[in-house]
């Protein structure tokens, strides 16, 4: 079966782009299936049949993975049987008829927009790494970048005069997103000097460069996020990631198109970008029984709102 899987690893990372990390993934994932498979005698891939692989899912479930896990470890096993019957390996897919474990999926964790104001204000403008800093925060919050997208820019990546970035995504995908006027702006600052200084004699094509020349990593920018947060006084945890979460809910929460903020994030499915239209209504449903005179809150715990209608109606203030 080994033979079948090498194949399979060329083909989704020639054929589909996708990035290394999940094609090691992918690999992981049918290394266990494969293992699983052997151990019930299974050697041949024409051999296995849809209770083989419903049998792996409830042993993934008894080693107490989480849904999202296997939900992982069927779409690679689905698409690697998909392959089988693609090449003509085999006839028939046994996967088609299994449906894929729903996962609840966590609402995202994202700043508020006082907080997002007290992290942006963090960076001191007056020296050469504050005023870079202050440029990366700008462009992770304005366009709600990956980070490895942000980190990845290079100097032609960013057209400021007509307002826009190129973006290189999960599969190598390009796309177009807006850089907002303050953004563009603390950018432009950046490049007329603290880069050049922070560079020396030395030359990069990276946008935003260490002190040492070279381009920043995840995990540099990570740090100094993480200080900025502390300086901040943002106590939640911090991370990139969370920015990019901001950046969608703050549009979302302000009638931005869905469709819209899809492109700008990069993800190939709506439904990905739906989570955030479920956040908007949770936080809607958390103003509404906070305030509303017969909402939950005022039910169960007379509310803030309602507290005030029974003090008036009791002749108080």
């Amino acid at each position: 079966m080994e033979g079948y899987l090498d194949a399979f690893i060329a083909f989704i990372r020639a054929e589909r782009g996708l990035s290394g990390k999940t094609v090691d993934a992918y690999a992981a994932d049918l290394a266990v299936y494969f293992a699983d498979l052997k151990r019930k005698g299974i050697t041949d891939v024409v051999r296995v049949h849809q209770d083989d692989i419903t049998g792996h899912l409830v042993t993934l479930n008894t080693r107490r993975l989480s849904r999202r896990s296997q939900a992982r470890h069927l779409a690679a096993i689905r698409g690697f049987h998909r392959f089988l019957v693609a090449e003509k390996y085999v006839e028939k897919d046994p996967t088609e008829d299994i449906d894929t474990p729903r996962s609840a999926r966590k609402l995202p964790v994202f700043l508020t927009l006082e907080e997002v104001e007290q992290l942006l204000a963090a960076p001191d403008e007056s020296t050469p790494t504050g005023m870079r800093d202050k440029a990366m925060l700008e462009v992770l919050y304005a366009t709600g970048l990956r980070v490895s997208e942000l980190v990845g820019l290079g100097i032609n990546d960013i057209q400021l005069g007509a307002g826009y970035l190129v973006a290189k995504g999960k599969g190598a995908k390009e796309r177009i997103v807006p850089v907002g006027t303050i953004a563009a702006e603390k950018v432009r600052t950046y490049l007329a000097g603290p880069r050049q200084l922070l560079l020396g004699e030395r030359e990069s094509k990276a946008l935003f460069v260490t002190s040492r020349g070279d381009g920043f990593t995840r995990q540099g920018f990570w740090k100094l996020l993480k200080r900025y947060a502390l300086k901040a006084g943002i106590r939640k945890p911090l991370s990139p990631h969370k920015l990019r979460h901001s950046f969608a809910t703050h549009l979302v929460e302000r009638g931005a198109d869905l469709r819209a903020v899809q492109a700008m994030l990069g993800h190939a499915d709506l439904a990905t970008t739906q989570i955030y239209t479920h956040v908007n209504s949770a936080r809607l449903r958390a103003v509404y029984d906070n305030a509303h005179p017969r909402g939950d809150d005022v039910r169960g715990r007379g509310g803030a709102l309602g507290g005030r209608v029974a003090r008036k109606r009791a002749g108080g203030t």
